[in-house]
């Protein structure tokens, strides 16, 4: 069995130790850091080993340079386990002066800012992952690139295999690397057996903080039953109260979200800002979104027949992964995806707006003609309606769509492109 899938972080990873000391890479834990790590380390400190954490903790007060020491890259896994390593690090990465001195890796942000003295700004690059995109995992054929695109290049048609049924199926799998690599039956329990984790252990040890596995349980089910939609915290509370006490207020509600991001579980889209010719009011709610659509359709007991027999429902968390996608390759792109939603009612579920400041317009549409057509007209009123005297014209528009065999350009310049065919 082929036990590791290139990643799009391992070139990521390669030449950010050629400019720093020390590299972390951040995200949800069973997402692959560690072993991404691994492909380049040369030593590694493993304190997600209990017993290694326990030595480690006694001799970081006595010597923790002895920690550190070893062949370069040196890996150093979980060190939010032992927060005062951070800044032994730091001060190492000083004294060498030289890079691709250290890798990290945490699935758990970074500790209160009076947990460590410095922050390593300069000494620590980051890198962000998440679960696989279908490119990762094999499942898109990656016929159309979004680097041609936002370089001019344009592409023939071109064809993929996946159907709905498929589309199901990988929505309900996620992108999580083993169970891709174990038969479909048994890969579909990865994503049950991580949320169990969440909210029986993880929530509870993030920040030390005692909270109820029920109401953990509940406020990931109401974000699954409104991923992909700008809804406040009022709202999911109240969803919430169908199965809580009315003692349940928005400030819990909000401690619960901010410790499920903590943890990298919930990843909301935040808004764009462009300059734009309307008096339209831009709203700036949040997308809610998973790091991984898997999470939401586990928490919420469904499986890919679930999923087929409710449509809108599978539209909306279809769109979940799509943004999971476009993370991933917008983190190659150097770029930061976003949503676009006005006082007219005009939305766009996804702009990739790089750092050099050209962007893509981008919907999401399961299928269906009138759908591609409806997601199009969208893409072309808000493109017009963007300031180009202020700013620079999107590099393209697309629809991304789930059914339909072909990748295309339409005659009004939109592009139609299957995930099954998408990559960086």
């Amino acid at each position: 069995m082929e036990m590791y899938k290139l990643r799009i972080a391992d070139k990521l990873l390669k030449r950010k130790l050629l400019g720093k000391g020390a590299v972390l890479i951040e995200g949800p834990k069973w997402c692959g850091k560690t072993t991404t790590a691994k492909q380049l380390a040369k030593s590694i400190l493993d304190l997600g080993d209990s017993s290694v954490l326990k030595q480690s903790a006694q001799l970081i007060e006595l010597s923790p340079k002895t920690l550190l020491e070893g062949e370069t890259p040196r890996l150093i896994d979980e060190w939010q386990a032992l927060p005062p390593i951070w800044d032994s690090i730091r001060s190492e990465v000083d004294k060498r002066a030289e890079p691709s001195q250290f890798i990290l890796t945490g699935s758990s942000v970074l500790p209160e800012a009076d947990e460590t003295i410095h922050s390593g700004t300069g000494r620590f690059a980051h890198i962000k992952m998440r679960p696989m995109s279908l490119y990762e995992s094999g499942e898109s054929n990656g016929t159309v690139s979004l680097t041609d695109l936002f370089e001019g290049v344009p592409f023939d048609t071109k064809t993929h295999r996946l159907t709905l049924e498929d589309i199901a199926y990988l929505t309900c799998r996620g992108g999580w690397p083993w169970a891709t690599l174990i038969p479909d039956e048994v890969a579909l329990d990865q994503a049950f057996d991580y949320v169990d984790s969440v909210i029986n252990n993880d929530i509870q040890r993030v920040d030390g903080v005692k909270r109820s596995p029920e109401r953990a349980k509940s406020l990931l089910r109401s974000y699954a039953r409104n991923i992909s939609q700008p809804i406040p915290c009022s709202t999911i509370r109240q969803d919430m109260l169908a199965n809580d006490s009315s003692t349940l207020d928005e400030d819990t509600v909000y401690d619960y979200i901010k410790a499920l991001k903590k943890l990298y579980v919930i990843e909301d889209l935040q808004a764009w800002n462009p300059n734009i010719r309307s008096r339209a009011a831009i709203r700036t709610s949040d997308t809610r979104h998973f790091v991984d659509p898997s999470i939401g359709t586990a928490s919420l007991g469904l499986g890919p027949q679930n999923l087929i027999n409710d449509l809108r429902s599978f539209g909306f968390f279809f769109e979940d992964m799509v943004v999971r996608d476009l993370r991933v390759y917008a983190e190659a792109l150097d770029g930061t995806l976003y949503h676009y939603k006005d006082s007219t009612g005009l939305e766009c579920d996804a702009v990739l707006h790089r750092r050099n400041g050209s962007y893509a317009l981008l919907e999401v549409k399961l299928g269906g003609a009138d759908n591609i057509k409806e997601g199009a007209a969208n893409l072309l009123k808000l493109a017009a309606n963007i300031d180009t005297d202020r700013m620079s014209a999107p590099s393209f528009m697309a629809v991304i769509i789930g059914v339909g065999e072909y990748a295309f350009r339409r005659a009004d310049g939109v592009y139609v492109i299957p995930i099954g065919c998408l990559k960086d």
